[in-house]
């Protein structure tokens, strides 16, 4: 008998019925309807590897007698943690309250009544979230007719990049949670 949750050949279906939320889950709390990808945790975990090289050396400093110094090196690395965990928190989130978008250094929150039509679109969007471009495909919301649309997921950034079917996976979630929640 195979004991499936310690190996890695599990069904793809049982991965996707994950990303919906229990019927008896809570769905006042704010949770992200797609795991963060391999780009957005590595880049957080070299960061968090950073702030402790600074942390250590902070440590070293203050040993060696330059209070000044060190202090500079510890408030260094406080802000490199600060910044690697709002990159391990920047994302979509919903919620029956409505959508939240957060980035490394915004949060916008809109009502389900705010949000308007989400859309899958095909066309260039940014790769990695540098001013690249590339042909690939990006989950917008347009809030009304004569308003531009605002990106909010797309398949090359940090949390998609390399993973077609979890973009499309969130963006059928994130699509769903609007057709549930909308008044």
């Amino acid at each position: 008998m195979p004991l499936a949750f310690l190996t890695a050949d599990r069904e793809p279906d049982a991965q996707a019925d994950a990303a919906v939320p229990l019927p008896h889950a809570g769905s006042d709390t704010w949770r992200r309807p797609y795991r963060p990808g391999p780009w957005r945790v590595g880049g957080g975990a070299i960061l968090l590897l950073l702030a402790s090289y600074l942390l250590f050396s902070a440590m070293i400093i203050a040993f060696t007698g330059s209070l000044p110094g060190a202090a500079g090196a510890a408030g260094g690395g406080l802000l490199v943690i600060v910044f690697a965990l709002r990159l391990l928190r920047a994302g979509v989130w919903v919620s029956a309250h409505g959508l939240r978008q957060t980035t490394l250094f915004r949060t916008s929150t809109l009502s389900w009544g705010e949000v308007g039509a989400l859309r899958t679109v095909q066309g260039p969007v940014r790769w990695l979230g540098l001013p690249r471009t590339v042909q690939g495909e990006a989950l917008t919301r347009s809030p009304g007719p004569r308003t531009a649309p605002q990106v909010l997921l797309t398949d090359h950034n940090a949390d998609f990049l390399a993973r077609r079917e979890a973009f499309d996976r969130a963006a059928d979630v994130i699509e769903g949670w609007a057709a549930q929640s909308r008044p």
